[in-house]
This record gives structure tokens, C-alpha cells and sequence, in this order.
């Protein structure tokens, strides 16, 4: 069992990459990223009389512009999903920043003080291991962190609604910080630091949509958990970036500014992303690329599970 964020779409940061097999070193500079979100289902552009979404996703991406980034953007992850509910439900101390979302995928709701943040951006949140644990978590922590091949085994993928997809491009580093934003890393770096990220670019059999399903790994579920409890609450703010088609794959770079679905889910020490956008860059279908989406991110969760719970 595994904790889920559907429905709660947004755009997708962009990148560039161009390697058809994952490398943690030498690649060169991203090019901008970030896409403006679709909205709250039943509004196209934004949830009822909440701020236009878009205008702050794209103040985001224009900081984020200013960020020089080395590496390869990517992401990783390992997986004990059986597991999620118990380690979430422990204790979670949220400080600083602004007022929780209510909607947040979180079991237990954190509290908030007025104890100040470290960044004027970035809240303080305090995670810890629940009391009643189960006895099974140990000896999962044990296993090593999942690698690209067993959390991507495949280049075509059949999701159980039959339908296929390729994949595309995929990348994998150690060096996590370059495949986020700003925010997240700082998030990140209250707890101890994420262990690898790996992620895979996928297009469908009509090679019209471009999904990338990245798995960020901790060694400490702890660390996971403060992961998904903001980018839950703040998807625009705590994301990772996506990866853009490598000239070989002959699909289009989606063009800056276009919209998107962005999708997460929580195993016991990994948050699973993924990002869904058409490759011309179109607002329409909404319903289908987020059925895409969402069918990819559940598939690559449930590669990662299986490998965490050690049914693989």
C-alpha cells in the first residue's frame, strides 16, 4: 500500500538531457524548464478563488532560470510500500512558512509554531519514526537502493488497460540537488540527503504525449515523508524537472509555457513524480494525458514496491 496525490495537477518543470542511457556524469547545461499547470479539475486554470496558478509558476521557473544547474536531471527511488501508512502517520512537525493545505496526502496533520524556518521560504518540518513501526521495516531498509535497470526494467511498457508506451530516454545521478527546485533541495537538506535519482522519459504509441516518471530515494523514510507532505501541499514549489527527448527519439521539445499534469505517490522511502505534457505543447485532453500520467506513475510505484517489499 502506498500513499497517493492524484488529481492535483500542475505543470511540469522542463528539461533538456539528450542521453539515451543513464550517466551520472558530464552532461551539459539544462536548457529552461517549467510549465504552466492545467488547474483544478472542473476549472481549467486555477481552483475556485485561489490566485492564478500560472502566473506563480511561471515567476518560479524565471528564478529558477537564474540557477545555474550541473549534471543530469533525474530522479531515484527504492520502495517498502506496504509500509507508507505507518511511517507517514508518525510524528510531523510543520514551522514557519505559510498555512497548511488541508488536502494534503498526509495521515497525520502537522502542527505549526511560530518557531521561525531556516529559509523564509523553506518551513521547518520535523519528521519522526511512529511508535508502532512495523517490525518488518528494519530488515527492508536493509536492502540496497534501487538501480535505473530495476526501476525501469523495460523500454515498452504495457499498463493493465493495454495500452503501451516507450521509453524514450532515462538518466539516473547521486548528486540530486540539479534535478529540483531551489525549495525542494533546501527541504531536502533538513533531514539527511537523498540517495540517488533516477528517471524515465515515455511517449505512447502515438508518440503524441511525453511522461516522465522520476523516484527520488532516501535510505530514511523519514526524509521521504517530508518530501511528500510538501509537495502535496505545494506542487508548484517542491518538484523535480522532466526530461526533454534526446534528438534521436525524433519527438518534439515541448515548447516553454505549455501545460501539464503533475503527479506524485509515497512508498516507505521514496516519493515517485511524474510529469505529463502533450509534445506540441496543446492544453486539450486534459482527461487523457492525466490517464496517462497517472497510469505510468502507478507502474513504475508498483516496479518499486515490489522490489522494496523483496517480491521481485
Amino acid at each position: 500500500m502506498t500513499l497517493g496525490d492524484h488529481g492535483t495537477p500542475y505543470g511540469q518543470p522542463q528539461n533538456s538531457y539528450g542521453q539515451p542511457e543513464p550517466s551520472p556524469y558530464g552532461q551539459p547545461e539544462p536548457a529552461p524548464y517549467g510549465q504552466p499547470p492545467y488547474g483544478y479539475p472542473g476549472t481549467p486554470y486555477r481552483y475556485p478563488g485561489q490566485p492564478d496558478p500560472h502566473a506563480a509558476w511561471a515567476a518560479e521557473q524565471e528564478r529558477i532560470r537564474m540557477r545555474r544547474r550541473r549534471g543530469r536531471r533525474v530522479a531515484a527511488g527504492v520502495t517498502g510500500g506496504v509500509l507508507a501508512v505507518a511511517v507517514v502517520a508518525g510524528a510531523l512537525l510543520l514551522t514557519g512558512g505559510d498555512d497548511e493545505d488541508p488536502a494534503a496526502a498526509s495521515d497525520s496533520t502537522p502542527s505549526t509554531t511560530s518557531e521561525p524556518s531556516a529559509s523564509p521560504t523553506v518551513p521547518r518540518v520535523d519528521v519522526g519514526m511512529p511508535s508502532d513501526a512495523p517490525s518488518a521495516l528494519p530488515s527492508l531498509l536493509t536492502r540496497p537502493i534501487i538501480s535505473p535497470e530495476q526501476a525501469f526494467p523495460q523500454e515498452t511498457v504495457t499498463l493493465k488497460d493495454g495500452s503501451t508506451y516507450e521509453r524514450v530516454d532515462w538518466a539516473t545521478t547521486t548528486d540530486c540537488t540539479p534535478g529540483m527546485t531551489q525549495e525542494l533541495a533546501e527541504l531536502i537538506e533538513q533531514g539527511k540527503p537523498c540517495a540517488r535519482m533516477t528517471a524515465a522519459l515515455f511517449t505512447d504509441a502515438d508518440r503524441r504525449s511525453q511522461v516522465t516518471v522520476s523516484v527520488l530515494s532516501f535510505e530514511r523514510p523519514e526524509d521521504a515523508s517530508r518530501v511528500f507532505m510538501m509537495a502535496s501541499m505545494d506542487p508548484v514549489t517542491y518538484q523535480v524537472v522532466s526530461l526533454d527527448p534526446p534528438p534521436e527519439a525524433g519527438l518534439p521539445t515541448v515548447p516553454p509555457g505549455s501545460s501539464g499534469v503533475f503527479e506524485r505517490l509515497m512508498t516507505v522511502r521514496s516519493v515517485v513524480f511524474a510529469n505529463g505534457q502533450w509534445g506540441d505543447g496543446s492544453a486539450t485532453r486534459e482527461e487523457e494525458i492525466t490517464r496517462q500520467t497517472q497510469g505510468l506513475l502507478q507502474h513504475v510505484n508498483d516496479t518499486v514496491v515490489a522490489y522494496e517489499d523483496g517480491d521481485d
